[in-house]
């Protein structure tokens, strides 16, 4: 098989063919060096440094194996994620138009709980504690005395939060009995425009939620934010902000949510997640399904709780909180709203898919390679690639002549090969892979000359053409494997344990060994055959 001059050409034909096709079809995918992209420097959360380096570590390579996952189903083509020190994380993404949503699906946290709504009247009578024991906190005196320096102190956007700007507010004793308000006193007591937590609270509108109305957000905020308010907080309970801003009436208001303070199941639970929009409300959301533990639980729980609210909770904020009206199994799901695009409900899925980071992280560092740069890149890719290709022929015509013409041939051949191998592969091209590319070019024409200077040393000892080229191919086989062997096994070693570039360049050079091969073995070897038939076995070739 393969053995006459027309087979082997036909075959010839047909994989230059294909790999030809694939790379006009696919195209070649150029890396962040070449096309542009971002590239982000990741640490962990740890502001008051009480993390060991030995957590730190572990911790960053948990954060590794999600932010993986995570960016393999963004569907980023030969991302760079590299671990730098044991305690950071460098994130190099290649062709990223939305620089945004790319950073929300990296540093996101995704963590899900379930927790149960509670009714406001379990909180009721903490209210008036919770006042009292922020009064008792800031003392009478600390409060007069930010309230009377409420200009010169660095903190007078928080005062003006407690104490509502001191000169708007009014108060039981400054209305009389007929309810005709008085003219405020020349020096008001900052006690009488301070505004206590229950004053921001309005009954909300579904079981077991306050409407914070936009304006006191903030403020509410800055309570919560008190050591004094969690511990005057009823035990094993929470207030935990929703997701989204509603409107009531000509007012826009934030759902603040009493709930359980442990979750009853975490997304730890979580085997799969998929987006999707509702077709009878149009508006997206998220499907989920629990192991097969996880839906024993959750059905247990609902069983026991129908009729009331379950809130599902990511990383803090309620996103919604359904009416168990049934025992729930395995299954169920987050919705959105209607104004959510099924974008951002699609990386909610993904995120929740490769599970909740351990703790948050921080980017320290945020660079975008723009695409001149890139550009910049591939025009200089582009002139030493040419003119390395351009020297080797003039150089194997001169030297060569007729041998070095078929050379050249099997040369181009070779080209065709190693690019649309890459498009096959989908591998990315990078500067380091352009060197690999131009290397893999130089042992393709070291390979020609071997199997030439055999020929010419034939040719010296009298042997007929035929002979001599058949010899000179049969002589430089075993020089030829032994050469591109060692030097594939050292390209897989580079692919095994490099990163980023260092495999770019491995991938592209691990394939031009293997087309160098079949060139130099094959194509040129083809190439001769051609040329010879039809001449007799004593006409002289140049070589």
């Amino acid at each position: 098989m393969f053995k006459t001059p027309r087979s082997r050409l036909i075959l010839i034909i047909l994989i230059t063919g294909i790999f030809g096709w694939q790379l006009y079809s696919e195209g070649l995918k150029l890396g962040l060096d070449l096309q542009g992209g971002m590239h982000l420097v990741l640490e962990v959360d740890d502001p008051e440094e009480t993390m060991t380096v030995e957590a730190k570590a572990d911790m960053i390579d948990r954060v590794d194996r999600i932010i993986r996952t995570r960016i393999d189903e963004f569907g980023v083509e030969e991302p760079l994620i590299q671990k730098v020190g044991g305690e950071r994380l460098i994130v190099e993404l290649a062709g990223i138009s939305d620089q945004d949503r790319a950073k929300e699906i990296v540093q996101r946290n995704a963590f899900l709980e379930f927790k149960l709504v509670l009714l406001t009247t379990d909180m009721t009578a903490a209210l008036s504690r919770i006042d009292r024991s922020v009064v008792a906190a800031l003392g009478i005196d600390s409060i007069r005395a930010l309230g009377a320096d409420v200009v010169a102190s660095e903190q007078s956007e928080i005062v003006d939060l407690l104490f509502g700007g001191g000169d708007t507010t009014v108060t039981a004793e400054q209305v009389d009995t007929a309810g005709v308000v008085e003219e405020a006193p020349e020096e008001e007591d900052p006690l009488d425009s301070f505004q206590p937590f229950s004053s921001k609270l309005n009954m909300g509108d579904i079981p077991g939620t306050y409407l914070i109305a936009l304006e006191d957000i903030p403020t509410v905020e800055l309570f919560l934010a008190m050591d004094e308010v969690q511990r005057a907080l009823p035990r094993d309970q929470a207030l935990q902000w929703g997701m989204e801003l509603v409107g009531r009436g000509a007012r826009t208001y934030k759902y603040l949510w009493v709930l359980e303070e442990d979750p009853f199941l975490t997304g730890d639970r979580l085997e799969t997640a998929t987006a999707g929009r509702d077709p009878q409300f149009n508006q997206s959301q998220v499907q989920f399904e629990l192991s097969r533990a996880g839906g024993r639980t959750f059905g247990q729980f609902t069983g026991q709780h129908i009729g009331d609210n379950l809130a599902i909770v990511l990383d803090g904020l309620v996103q919604s909180a359904p009416v168990i009206r049934d025992r729930i199994g395995a299954r169920g799901q987050i919705d959105m709203g209607s104004g959510t695009p099924l974008e951002e409900a699609s990386d909610l899925a993904l995120v929740l898919r490769a599970g909740a980071l351990p703790a948050k992280i921080n980017i320290i560092e945020e660079r975008t390679v723009g695409p001149s740069l890139g550009q910049d890149s591939v025009d200089a890719g582009k002139i030493a690639g040419m003119l390395g290709i351009a020297l080797v022929v003039l150089v194997m015509l001169t030297y060569y002549r007729v041998a070095g013409m078929l050379a050249v041939g099997a040369l181009g051949v070779y080209v065709v090969l190693v690019l649309g191998g890459l498009a096959t592969l989908g591998a990315v091209l990078t500067v380091p892979g352009i060197a690999g590319l131009i290397l893999s070019v130089g042992m393709a024409v070291d390979a020609n000359v071997l199997i030439f200077e055999r020929i010419r040393e034939e040719l010296a000892v009298g042997r007929a053409t035929r002979t001599a080229v058949e010899e000179g191919f049969q002589h430089a086989k075993s020089a030829i494997v032994d050469a591109n062997l060692t030097t594939l096994i050292t390209a897989l070693i580079l692919f095994q344990f490099g990163t980023g570039p260092v495999r770019g360049f491995a991938v592209t050079l691990s394939i031009g060994i293997v087309a160098s091969f079949f060139s130099a073995l094959f194509v040129t070897r083809s190439f001769f055959l051609l040329y010879l038939q039809g001449k007799k076995a004593s006409d002289p070739i140049s070589v």
